[in-house]
């Protein structure tokens, strides 16, 4: 089946024709001015040079409504000029009532509930991939990479932007040096570009050129930007070098550390730049929030470390790169407790492997293809061992020598479609596993946009030692994407040896599964809603090998906005009994679970305000059992100032009489009944004393105990059913857990200079995991007050050196 699948989507590709968007007629155009010497940075429009620019008015909403003009209260002007250094753009914007403007003052890339003025520029104008650039009415900025809807906000340049505010308005200058694009290599320039106002007061968002919000996506509309030829930009090279150092306290034991390294962008010409970072140090990433898991799956947490976040949009496409793959636990971690000699003690066994350098090449031609290059070396990592009675040590190596490469060739066509081609590899030295993915991926829609097919076909190799498996998983989905009323139907397959896992995240294979959506919603207010959706769905998912069904279910939500930005919505589902391959964690086993019902909803108050708050709720039922689930969670926020917000968060989860794995024994899976509580409390605090310095507060307390009921063990029968039977948990296989952790992080952020940064950050972590599931809440903090806390205090400074600056120094 997977091979006839593949044939099939590459003969449906070859069976589309050339699609183009008819939207030329609609796209409104800029006129850039070439100049000589640049205006004066500063948020005043009263320099001459800005003469020469036509200025261009005529904004229209976007949101809540659909293209109503801006009214004369509120008029918004912008212009561009530009030069061989750089484009600079000004934008000045009416407000009749200048108090009402929100000005909450935050660091870069948060946003908040200030107004901004914000500009894309697609520099190859192919409707998908852009920059974009933010300015808040308080100067702070924002900067992220584009791709479709998806907004990257780990992507940051050096640019600089300032504001002015007055009786009349404010006012915004920005200059954006061609250092933060990438561009085609010829003479004259068309790009596309988009500017927004977003009028927080007012709930309004309005943009240059009109978005058809039921036709295609807002990075279809943008208007065009001419006048830009015969540049001669700059070399294309910064550097930042940065050092830190660190003390660390944890059980009476006292550690230093300094670090030194080097990050770099090099242009290796106007479309590609090389990202290479040398001796990395990533001690001042956020912590993870680490939960007590007890799935057979790993814990999937998010990237923090900045070079895998930014300017990443082609690397992460067909979700075949898990970037915590890099620098994660060594593959013979746990196989290391498991090689103990008699007497024997481990003494070092990292849960890291370090990273020794990464690069990243990435670009467009002006042809519109994408190619992407990334590689990563990762060190070798040994568990040591010590005799209790010789006093002799023994290493074993538990990771060794890794390389990491991704290729992608990515070719936007037609302003609005893409076909891809993607291989990911991981090679590993000696006799270890190795891992080979390579993909194919589609993505296109027809004339007018209101149909789209995309598919994806994948194949896995993964070398072990005597050992190759091969895999194949696919996707195909077809959407009606224009007007009101909305549908789409799906399939995904994966035979039962398709595994990403050396550089990706896939939790399941074997599997052939079916899905079916259809929605309604509105693009302009009707009476009190500003927005509302309503989508109904099913799904009905098979195992591949052997055929059997696994279960079927089909639902429904709904979302709402009022036009006070009150938020609310809820979901309601019915499934059918579920087979369950994982939990059993053995071979071609299955458990069953009952039907059930899930339902959910939420609330969300207006951010505007000085307070506001989340609510959301889920809860499963499953008929025929005991067994359920439920979550609440409460999140209010209170902005004591334009300086100062806090966030706190509780979340409360108890899961009762789930039939969860404990042992295998004589080839014999057991179950037992397993409650399991959590309570979570959270808190962000921010205080900005200006947009470059401010002071961040993140504290997180995690606490969740799983008891299994004495007289509910069973055994799992070849049919997916469980049979009471009696067994015995002692000290050595006590499957109850009682888990609690502790993080805060207080750190002092200060913006020096353009895209040099101090950070002093001081860290307390806190650990206790044990069997004491009886204990209550109070009970287990205090022992987990009993441990040794980790203190951590450590400065980071990051200096940004560009090339030119140090070039004209130099001829000065």
């Amino acid at each position: 089946m997977p091979p006839q699948r593949f044939l099939f989507f590459l003969y449906f590709l070859s069976c589309l024709n050339v699609f183009s968007q008819n939207l030329e007629k609609t796209r409104r155009s800029l006129t850039a001015i070439k100049i000589s010497n640049p205006p004066k940075i500063d948020g005043h429009l009263n320099d001459e040079i800005w003469k020469k620019s036509k200025g261009q008015s005529g904004f229209v909403m976007v949101e809540p409504g659909d293209g109503d003009s801006i009214p004369a209260s509120h008029d918004t002007e912008v212009r561009v000029l530009y030069d061989d250094q750089a484009i600079y753009i000004a934008a000045r914007m009416l407000e009749e009532h200048p108090e009402r403007i929100m000005n909450q003052l935050t660091q870069r890339d948060n946003l908040n509930q200030s107004e901004f003025f914000l500009v894309d520029l697609n520099t190859y104008d192919d409707g998908e991939n852009q920059t974009r650039f933010i300015v808040t009415s308080t100067g702070t900025q924002a900067d992220a990479r584009m791709t479709g809807n998806n907004e990257d906000y780990g992507y940051n340049v050096v640019w600089d932007s300032e504001v002015f505010q007055d009786e009349n308005g404010w006012y915004v200058e920005i200059k954006i040096p061609y250092s933060a694009l990438r561009f085609p290599e010829k003479q004259d320039q068309i790009w596309g570009i988009q500017f927004v106002r977003e009028i927080t007061h007012l709930n309004s968002t309005y943009v240059w050129n009109y978005i058809n919000k039921s036709v295609g996506e807002p990075g279809q509309y943008n208007g065009l930007l001419k006048g830009i030829s015969n540049i001669d930009p700059p070399v294309r090279l910064s550097l930042y070098p940065y050092t830190s150092i660190a003390v660390d306290q944890f059980d009476g034991h006292t550690y230093f550390n300094f670090n030194a390294g080097l990050d770099l962008k090099y242009g290796l010409n106007e479309s590609f730049t090389l990202d290479m970072t040398l001796v990395p140090d990533f001690g001042q990433t956020a912590y993870d929030e680490v939960e007590l898991n007890l799935g057979p799956f790993e814990q999937i947490f998010g990237e923090n470390r900045a070079f895998f976040t930014e300017g990443t949009e082609l690397f992460n496409k067909g979700g075949l790169f898990y970037s915590r793959r890099v620098g994660s636990t060594p593959i013979g971690f746990n196989q290391a407790q498991a090689e103990l000699l008699e007497n024997e003690e481990i003494i070092e066994n990292p849960d890291r492997t370090d990273l020794l350098n990464a690069l990243k090449i990435s670009g467009r031609t002006d042809r519109g293809l994408g190619i992407g290059f990334f590689n990563a070396i990762t060190d070798e990592e040994f568990a040591t061992y010590r005799d209790t009675i010789s006093g002799e040590t023994r290493q074993r190596i538990t990771e060794p020598f890794a390389n990491y490469n991704i290729m992608v060739l990515d070719q936007r066509f037609n302003k609005n479609s893409s076909i891809s081609l993607i291989n990911t590899n991981v090679t590993r030295s000696g006799h270890f596993r190795d891992g080979n993915v390579s993909a194919f991926l589609f993505d296109v829609y027809n004339r007018s946009n209101s149909f789209n097919f995309a598919g994806q076909a994948k194949m896995s190799n993964v070398n072990l030692p005597g050992q190759n498996e091969t895999g194949f998983a696919s996707e195909l989905s077809i959407n009606r994407t224009k007007g009101n009323f909305r549908y789409g139907v799906a399939h995904e397959f994966a035979n039962e040896t398709y595994d990403i896992n050396d550089l990706g995240i896939s939790f399941i294979n074997n599997y052939n599964n079916f899905s079916w959506n259809t929605s309604y919603q509105i693009f302009e207010p009707e009476g009190n809603y500003n927005r509302y959706q309503i989508n109904i769905y099913g799904q009905h998912l098979r195992r591949y090998k052997p055929d059997l069904a696994v279960n079927t279910g089909f639902g429904g939500d709904f979302f709402a906005m009022t036009t006070k930005r009150f938020a609310f919505g809820g979901a309601l589902g019915m499934n059918s009994e579920f087979r369950d391959f994982f939990e059993p964690r053995a071979e071609n086993s299955y458990v069953t679970y009952q039907p059930f019902m899930d339902m959910s909803f939420f609330i969300s108050s207006d951010y505007r305000k000085r307070f506001a708050y989340d609510i959301r709720s889920s809860y499963n039922e499953y008929f025929n059992s005991t067994h359920s689930f439920f979550n609440l969670t409460l999140k209010p926020r209170f902005r004591f100032s334009d300086r100062f917000l806090l966030i706190y968060e509780f979340q409360y989860t108890n899961q009762k009489d789930r039939p969860s794995y404990v042992d295998q024994s004589d080839k014999m899976v057991i179950f037992g009944n397993r409650d399991q509580r959590s309570i979570e409390n959270s808190l962000n605090g921010n205080y900005s004393f200006n947009t470059k310095q401010g002071l961040n507060l993140n504290f997180r307390h995690f606490w969740s105990t799983a008891r299994f009921a004495k007289d509910g063990f069973s055994k799992l029968e070849e049919n997916g059913d469980l049979t009471g039977i009696e067994y015995e948990a002692n000290a050595e296989n006590n499957p109850d857990a009682n888990f609690n952790i502790w993080n805060l992080d207080l750190s002092y952020r200060w913006q020096f200079a353009p895209g040099s940064e101090a950070v002093l950050l001081y860290r307390n972590v806190i650990f206790n995991e044990d069997k004491l599931s009886y204990l209550g809440f109070n009970e287990s903090l205090d022992n987990l007050f009993a441990r040794p806390a980790r203190h951590n205090l450590s400065l980071r400074i990051v200096y940004f050196i560009d090339y030119n600056n140090i070039k004209n120094l130099f001829q000065s």
